[in-house]
């Protein structure tokens, strides 16, 4: 069992194992866990033209879209006013991560489960439209909902309320570095007595406004060809393309979960986050952290999945940071969210699901577009094809939020 310690898990805290035992997926090349852990094997991409509204006067034109996703088959019609889609696809996430779980949130202590998740933009398209009506209409046809569907907390709030989970619930805002930052949120609390969290993160803003912002904040890729616009660690690098979605998982007290005969995915062994400073990149200092908090070091680490800005140079400062570690090309890394675009607080939470799925299955999914890396970025990019043949046991996966936000988490196999 690990140990908390005062700084993550707070006074009179517990020792715990925190563990898996249920994943939600809703991610722009699959509706599903398991149609999108099949696309991530085939390299299907779900990078295409935006359709979510008409990009043809913006300079970026390609967005990662959740495929096929009807609203009324996951949410109740009573819901569909008061909700973005955000929330929908939220709603959709946790409902299949707990259904993974095989857990009844009626048969759990009535204080016992909460929710802990990160966004990055709350509900954008849901307070863009009730901005055109008021400025259009008049603020009388501005919907009382205006007042929390927009808000960032709104995920944490809804599946708790639809799903009974009346325990600690909390929302972190790290923009990239959210969707680890919410698990271990969720993990402290689990130390603190509570025994099953649904955690992670959905991010949802592909609409004018939201692309308005996503431009402002630079970074965005403006190649038009999506099997060449975003190309983490290439030469030609332009930036990043943006998606929707993430995954929600179920992480539970591995005594909880042992009790109920829970299928247990894999531990969440190891924590950290660092911020920036002046000139002072710390991604690097988060990593080390995470391996000290799971009890492990660098030669532990079977597989890392990176945070793959595409851009030059954070490119070049997240393979620094991974060879200081590891030694050049001393470590398979990999890239998936190439196929789904960054998905803001969403992307580090699918990144958790890939890491628990190749362990599960033993295999290192690709990173497409990229056919190698550039000269000043040393690394074992698993590139092209699924890489097999070398026992997986432990993942580090490496995620950064804009503003100087770093999180590391270590995942270790069942």
């Amino acid at each position: 069992m690990s140990v908390a310690t005062p700084d993550q898990s707070g006074a009179g805290a517990r020792t715990a194992t925190a563990v898996f035992t249920g994943v939600g997926v809703t991610a722009p090349n699959g509706l599903g866990a398991q149609a999108w852990w099949e696309s991530v094997l085939r390299g299907k991409s779900g990078i295409r033209p935006v359709s979510r509204f008409d990009a043809s006067g913006y300079p970026v034109r390609l967005a990662g879209e959740v495929p096929g996703f009807v609203d009324a088959d996951h949410v109740p019609s009573r819901l569909l006013p008061q909700t973005d889609r955000v929330t929908r696809l939220s709603f959709a996430a946790a409902k299949e991560a707990l259904d993974d779980a095989g857990a009844d949130p009626a048969q759990l202590p009535e204080f016992g489960a909460g929710v802990v998740t990160a966004s990055s933009s709350g509900g954008y398209e849901f307070g863009q439209r009730e901005l055109e009506a008021l400025w259009s209409k008049g603020n009388q046809h501005v919907s009382a909902y205006q007042s929390f569907a927009w808000f960032y907390a709104v995920n944490s709030g809804q599946i708790s309320i639809r799903h009974g989970l009346r325990g600690p619930s909390s929302v972190i805002v790290t923009e990239g570095a959210g969707g680890l930052d919410a698990v271990a949120g969720a993990r402290r609390q689990l130390r603190k007595g509570a025994t099953l969290m649904v955690t992670g993160a959905v991010d949802a803003a592909i609409c004018p406004w939201g692309w308005a912002a996503h431009l402002a904040e630079g970074g965005m890729s403006p190649v038009a060809d999506p099997a060449r616009a975003y190309l983490p660690f290439d030469a030609d690098a332009s930036g990043h393309i943006v998606g929707e979605g993430g995954a929600l998982l179920v992480l539970e007290d591995a005594e909880a979960a042992r009790e109920r005969g829970a299928r247990v995915y894999g531990s969440f062994a190891g924590y950290a986050a660092t911020f920036d400073g002046p000139d002072t990149p710390r991604l690097a200092d988060a990593a080390r952290l995470a391996l000290a908090d799971a009890g492990l070091t660098p030669g532990d680490v079977d597989v890392v999945f990176a945070d793959a800005a595409g851009e030059r140079t954070a490119d070049r400062a997240e393979a620094e940071a991974i060879t200081a570690l590891f030694g050049p090309r001393g470590v398979p890394v990999t890239a998936p969210k190439t196929m789904t675009g960054r998905l803001l607080s969403g992307g580090a939470s699918l990144d958790l699901a890939a890491a628990l799925f190749s362990l599960r299955d033993q295999v290192v999914p690709p990173t497409i577009g990229t056919t190698a890396p550039a000269d000043d970025c040393p690394l074992d990019l698993v590139t092209a094809v699924p890489r097999t043949g070398t026992a997986l046991r432990t993942a580090l996966v490496l995620a950064r939020g804009r503003g100087g936000f770093n999180s590391a988490a270590v995942v270790r196999a069942a």
